[in-house]
Formats: C-alpha cells, sequence, structure tokens
C-alpha cells in the first residue's frame, strides 16, 4: 500500500463579534492523525471553556491511547463530554454552557478514516471535486428540512437556523453522531471541518468550486474565505467566529 501524506491549513479568527468561541486543534501519533474543530454557547466565558474542555479532551484521550477504531474514536468523544460536565458540576456560573463537535481520525498507514460530530459544526468529504458526503445537523431547521417543511437549499438563511437540539453539555435527543465504518481513502479526498460562521457563507458549489481552481489545502481554504467575505458583503451581513480545517489527502511521492 502506498504510503499517504496530509496536506493540511487551518483557520480561527473571531469575525465580527466581540470573543472568540470556536477552538480548533490536531495531533499526530506515529500514523495516526487527530483533528478536532469546537463551537462553544453558553456566554462569553462560558462558550471559550466549553469548546477548549472539548478540544483539549479529545486531543489529550488521543496522544494517551492513540488508536484506530470507532471504539477508539467514541472514548476520546466520551472524555470531552467528561470534562464538560465536571466543570458545570463546580462552577455554577457555567451551568448553561456546552459546544457543538467535529473530530475526524485518519489512519495514514492503513490509508482510512473516521469522524464524528455533535452539533451544527461540519464534516465535508470530497473526492475527484464532488462532495461525497457532508454531516447532518443536529439542529432545529435540519429537522424541518428532514420533515419536508424547509429546503435544503434555503437552510443557511433559517430563522432557526442556530438553534440546536443536542451539543456537548446540553441536555438533547441526540448522542454523538460516528462512522460505523472506516472509509478508504483515494488520492486527491478532501475534507473540510468547519463552524457554522464559516459554511453559512460558503455554499456547496463553491466548495467544490474552489477545490478544482487550487492545488493545495492553503490555497483552497483561502479562496473559500474570499467566497466567505464577499457573499458577507454582497449580504449586508455580519460574521459569527469563524474556523475550518482544510486536510487534502495525498500520496507520499505526490507534490
Amino acid at each position: 500500500m502506498m504510503p499517504m501524506r496530509l496536506d493540511t491549513a487551518s483557520i480561527n479568527a473571531i469575525g465580527d463579534r466581540q470573543s472568540n468561541q470556536d477552538v480548533l486543534d490536531c495531533a499526530f501519533e506515529d500514523d495516526l492523525a487527530c483533528f478536532v474543530l469546537a463551537d462553544g454557547t453558553g456566554g462569553h466565558l462560558g462558550g471559550e471553556t466549553a469548546a477548549s474542555l472539548v478540544t483539549a479532551g479529545i486531543i489529550d484521550k488521543f496522544r494517551k491511547d492513540a488508536s484506530f477504531s470507532t471504539h477508539a474514536l467514541r472514548s476520546y468523544i466520551e472524555s470531552a463530554i467528561q470534562q464538560v460536565t465536571q466543570e458545570k458540576t463546580v462552577n455554577v456560573l457555567r451551568q448553561n454552557m456546552s459546544s457543538t463537535m467535529a473530530t475526524l481520525l485518519i489512519d495514514l498507514a492503513n490509508r482510512c478514516a473516521l469522524w464524528g460530530h455533535l452539533g451544527d459544526t461540519r464534516i465535508y468529504l470530497l473526492r475527484r471535486g464532488k462532495i461525497l458526503s457532508v454531516s447532518k445537523d443536529h439542529s432545529l431547521a435540519q429537522r424541518m428540512v428532514d420533515a419536508g417543511y424547509a429546503d435544503y437549499a434555503a437552510l443557511r438563511q433559517h430563522p432557526h437556523r442556530h438553534i440546536l437540539f443536542s451539543a456537548i453539555g446540553a441536555e438533547g435527543d441526540m448522542v454523538p453522531e460516528l462512522t460505523t465504518e472506516a472509509l478508504a481513502l483515494q488520492e486527491g479526498d478532501a475534507f473540510l471541518l468547519c463552524t457554522d460562521g464559516f459554511w453559512e457563507w460558503v455554499h456547496e458549489d463553491e466548495i467544490e468550486q474552489s477545490w478544482r481552481s487550487t492545488s493545495n489545502s492553503h490555497a483552497w481554504l483561502e479562496l473559500m474565505n474570499t467566497m466567505a467575505e464577499k457573499n458577507i458583503g454582497d449580504a449586508g451581513g455580519s460574521r459569527d467566529n469563524f474556523s475550518a480545517f482544510a486536510i487534502c489527502i495525498r500520496d507520499a511521492g505526490v507534490v
């Protein structure tokens, strides 16, 4: 099996808000890589704390017990849940804090990936320049789309798009959603992990177009963000905190 490498880039910015409640991190252990992105809610300090605890909880557990399986990925997320629960127990000022979560686990030696999410932080998978799959938001707007009361194309502008029915630290009827089988990766596959402040302003066709127009993860992410800024300007909108990982799969010999 040909060795594989990752071409990665990231962005994390405050947008038009007074504080940044998005947190991202990644870690590498031998031939395994773990990426985490979290978007906190529950007030200035609460949101930042929740997102930080989720990200650190997953990364720390991965570093201590790096393994590639759905069971291992679930244990990383459960560690993050425990961290948030413990903080809420000892700090009454943070009882309302919670955080979305998206995490991606890649086995470079065996060329495969697993991922999980909760809330409306998304994971896109592209293959041959087309979106092969995208995680489904755990939001009221997504439920209305699923029930046929709203159109998916209008989800970004739906008045209830920010109402989540599940997040880490919040009561809800959803547990973290994980892939059950590893995906075999191909040269040129790409992942985009992003918070709502990013995907709200970059449409699916723009994600695909920008990927086909660039040759590396940094250029891809930069072009998507340029498109987002233009769309915000055209709409006269304001921007939430926004964060993203762009992760491109390359054969080791391909520059």
